[in-house]
């Protein structure tokens, strides 16, 4: 099994500037390891990470959006896998932390808790590929790869919580400042991008 902040890590290694929006455990622990003005923190209620980031995807189609699920929230808005096949964003990178529980609510052990095969869900709904990994050699191997297909894409990463304890700061994760840092950060993002595609459109 791999331990997610060890995952977040290899992530972060291969972070190249791409909106992430991280949820709940993930979120404390990548703002940690990867702070970024790039990091959209404006998800509060639960199962909403994956429509948010479906709508930055979509509205940034310059920019790769990596959102950083987890199981117990995916649960919570399993339709939207289809909303996203059927949308069928090129840039957007669907990671879910699968460790079996309702972390962020005490713990509590999901339905199908050991058999749930999100990737398979993903597949049949309409995403262009899926991965599920164990190990943290082969997610270092491939993650390259997969940022560079045409999306969505889905990784499923089969976790147990790491061992570490990182700052939860609920204010910052909620803060007016946050979310006016990550606008400008877009806009900035997004006008840096704009001559690149204008070019590739020319010819």
């Amino acid at each position: 099994m791999l331990i997610r902040d060890e995952a977040l890590r290899c992530i972060a290694a291969h972070y190249a500037g791409e909106i992430v929006v991280p949820v709940y455990t993930s979120a404390f622990e990548w703002l940690a390891l990867r702070p970024d003005a790039l990091n959209y923190l404006a998800v509060g209620a639960m199962g909403q990470a994956s429509s948010h980031a479906l709508g930055l995807a979509l509205g940034c189609p310059d920019r790769r959006v990596l959102v950083f699920d987890g199981d117990g929230s995916l649960l919570m808005n399993l339709g939207s896998l289809v909303t996203i096949g059927a949308a069928a964003p090129r840039n957007l990178v669907h990671f879910v932390f699968q460790n079996g529980t309702y972390e962020a609510n005490g713990g509590m052990p999901l339905p199908a808790r050991g058999t749930l095969d999100f990737a398979s869900i993903a597949r049949v709904a309409g995403y262009a590929h899926c991965h599920t990994f164990d190990m943290l050699a082969n997610l270092d191997l491939c993650l390259d790869d997969i940022l560079a297909q045409d999306g969505p894409i889905f990784v499923d990463l089969r976790v147990t919580p790491g061992t570490t304890r990182y700052p939860q700061d609920y204010d910052r994760l909620h803060s007016a400042k946050a979310r006016d840092e990550f606008r400008a950060a877009l806009l900035g993002a997004s006008a840096d991008a704009l001559p690149q595609d204008s070019d590739a459109g020319a010819q």
